[in-house]
This record gives structure tokens, sequence and C-alpha cells, in this order.
């Protein structure tokens, strides 16, 4: 998987267990939904996401290789 693929998936999994936790464990977990939103936003803008410079450093790939598209 190339970084714009994990950086959706770790985003869509970060909403939903703070939604789901919000729901089930305290309000206060809304504010941490609210926070990966705003950096999802401010990084339409800036094109600066703390997440992607977290996963170049893990070695993930920019791109798909040849022969991978999936």
């Amino acid at each position: 998987m190339t970084i714009d693929r994990w950086l959706r998936a770790i985003a869509g999994l970060f909403i939903m267990a703070s939604v789901v936790l919000g729901f089930l464990v305290s309000p206060n977990w809304y504010y941490f939904t609210a926070f990966v939103g705003l950096n999802l936003f401010q990084s339409a803008f800036t094109r600066w996401c703390p997440m992607i410079t977290f996963l170049r450093k893990l070695g993930v790939p920019e791109t798909a290789t040849a022969g991978h598209s999936h």
C-alpha cells in the first residue's frame, strides 16, 4: 500500500474509533474526532500532514511499484 492509501485508512480508523469511544466511553473522545478532521482540512491547504511524515520515516512507499496497482 502507498502512503496515500495508508493515510486514508488510518484517518478513517481514527475517526470511527473516536466516534465509538465518544458514544461508549466519554464524549471527550469527540475532540479527537475533531482534531483528525481539522488536520485533514489544514493539510489540504498546507500540503503538510504529520502522519505522512511519520509514514515516510517508516519507509512506506510514495507510489505503487510496477505490477502492483492494487
